[in-house]
């Protein structure tokens, strides 16, 4: 069993950062794949960016509402996946949570049910 805790959450002004962080229980070297997913009030839950290690490599996934804005980066020594967030806006406000998935290929998994395990959720607030 794995077990994911998000931090970083909180308020921020439109075009400020956040680094969200998660970091898992388990050694994440015998997990391939770790992602971020939001949701927002009366939404569904969407992908945000994925990070997969496969192929020797490390290949990252996102979704387009974020890329060029948000990073997705891994720290095996601290079993740890990193979500920077740059050039936030409203529409950004949302939970956000941690997945991963013992799952490895070279595909992005952008869909909900491609992860097994998921964290509580953190709380990103972007004011206008």
């Amino acid at each position: 069993q794995v077990q994911l805790e998000e931090s970083g959450g909180g308020l921020v002004q439109a075009g400020g950062s956040l680094t969200l962080s998660c970091e898992a229980s388990a050694r994440t070297l015998i997990i391939p794949t770790m992602g971020w997913f939001r949701q927002a009030p009366g939404k569904e839950r969407e992908f945000v960016a994925t990070i997969n290690k496969s192929g020797g490599g490390l290949r990252t996934y996102y979704s387009r509402s974020v890329k060029g804005r948000f990073t997705i980066s891994r720290e095996y020594a601290k079993n740890t996946v990193y979500l920077q967030m740059n050039s936030l806006n409203p529409e950004d406000t949302a939970v956000y949570y941690c997945a991963a998935t013992h799952q490895s290929s070279s595909v992005a998994y952008t869909a909900t049910n491609d992860y097994r395990y998921w964290g509580q959720g953190t709380q990103v607030t972007v004011s206008s």
